[in-house]
This record gives structure tokens, C-alpha cells and sequence, in this order.
């Protein structure tokens, strides 16, 4: 019965480790801020947002602080674009 549990213990582990590295988070294009151009880590850990548009993917947003949150949900087509360009230049490497 232990040895089950290992395995099934190691399966649960090998398997979240995939699905980690396949998440957006694991391939998010920017180390800085796409508000203020700041470090993601300079301020802490980063801020995870989730930007929700009706008919398109969710995207993943990240930011250096709380208050950049509310700069990009005044307008965050500004904001997207950056992260757009990011995501096109890492796509052509």
C-alpha cells in the first residue's frame, strides 16, 4: 500500500511539474513592468493579473506593483500592445 501511495505521490508531482511549465506564467515574454518599465522582482514579488476580454483568451498580465494594476485597467489596449511586441519578438527567436 505504501509503495502505491509513493507512486501515485510521484505521478501527482511529475504531472503538476508539466502543467507549470506549460502555463503562461512559464513563458511570459517581460522581465519589467509593462507600466512603468520597473523590474517585475524590484518591488516584491510581481503582480499576476488576468486580463478577461469577451471572445478572446484570457492573457496573463504581470506588474511590479498594485497601483500599476489600476494604471493598465484604465487603459489597457496601451498596455497590451507592449506586451503584443514582446511576445512577437520572442516568437521570431
Amino acid at each position: 500500500m505504501k509503495s502505491l501511495l509513493t507512486a501515485l505521490l510521484i505521478l501527482g508531482l511529475a504531472s503538476a511539474g508539466l502543467k507549470a511549465a506549460d502555463s503562461p506564467a512559464a513563458t511570459y515574454p517581460l522581465s519589467t513592468c509593462v507600466v512603468s518599465g520597473e523590474g517585475l522582482n524590484d518591488m516584491g514579488a510581481p503582480i499576476d493579473y488576468v486580463y478577461k476580454q469577451e471572445g478572446k483568451p484570457d492573457r496573463l498580465v504581470k506588474f511590479c506593483c498594485k497601483q500599476c494594476t489600476g494604471k493598465f485597467k484604465k487603459d489597457p489596449v496601451k498596455y497590451l500592445s507592449k506586451l503584443d511586441a514582446a511576445e512577437a519578438a520572442a516568437a521570431k527567436k
